[in-house]
């Protein structure tokens, strides 16, 4: 079969980007380009550089005395994490990154309404499902994530020279019920090509 052609309609340059985040059962779009179905949430405006979908497999080896390599490799559990810098400070933005928790109105001794949040206690965590969605010129790519949870520390610079951003770190939750993540895109890369003929 012959290899892969040079083409640079292939080289991804990620103009855009948007990340929108759901309770875990909303309904995922149809495709890469429809509105966002109700109940999707943008985060708003997010750092440049700072967004990342990492995807992180774990290996065994097993090694034998007839081979200086490894003779089988299986693995054994998977990873993937979404990372993004909010540049908006709010209250759902708040609980996102902070695993959930509640945001009440308090009593203030002024006019002004003031509100309180609380993280969530152990054990109160909630998962949040996630869409990070890219856009390339006619290109559109989203990556779905049905369940996620926020699982890192939250660290927050509060520095008088620049921004201060809120780290939303995701970790992808999975289940014999569904794919733990997926890509759909309107890509014309990703067409299958032709199925190979048995024994090929």
């Amino acid at each position: 079969m012959a290899g892969e052609t040079a083409n640079n309609n292939e080289i991804l340059i990620p103009a855009i980007t948007r990340v929108w985040l759901a309770v875990v059962g909303t309904a995922a779009p149809a495709d890469a380009t429809v509105t966002m179905p109700s109940g999707w949430r943008p985060v708003g405006y997010t750092t440049e550089d700072s967004l990342k979908f990492n995807n992180e497999p774990s290996f065994e080896q097993v090694r034998s005395a007839q081979s200086s390599y490894p003779t089988r490799t299986f693995q054994t559990q998977d990873a993937s994490t979404v990372e993004v810098d909010l540049q908006q400070w709010s209250g759902p933005n708040f609980k996102a990154v902070y695993g959930g928790g509640q945001i009440d109105e308090v009593t203030a001794q002024n006019a002004k309404k003031h509100y309180r949040f609380t993280p969530p206690r152990i054990g109160s965590r909630t998962e949040i499902a996630a869409c990070i969605e890219v856009i390339d010129g006619g290109k559109h790519y989203r990556y779905m994530v049905p369940r996620s949870m926020q699982m890192e520390g939250v660290s927050k610079e509060l520095a008088k020279t620049k921004e201060s951003v809120l780290p939303l770190r995701l970790a992808v939750q999975g289940g014999d019920d569904a794919d733990p993540w997926y890509v759909i895109t309107d890509d014309p890369s990703f067409a299958p090509g032709p199925t190979p003929p048995a024994g090929a």
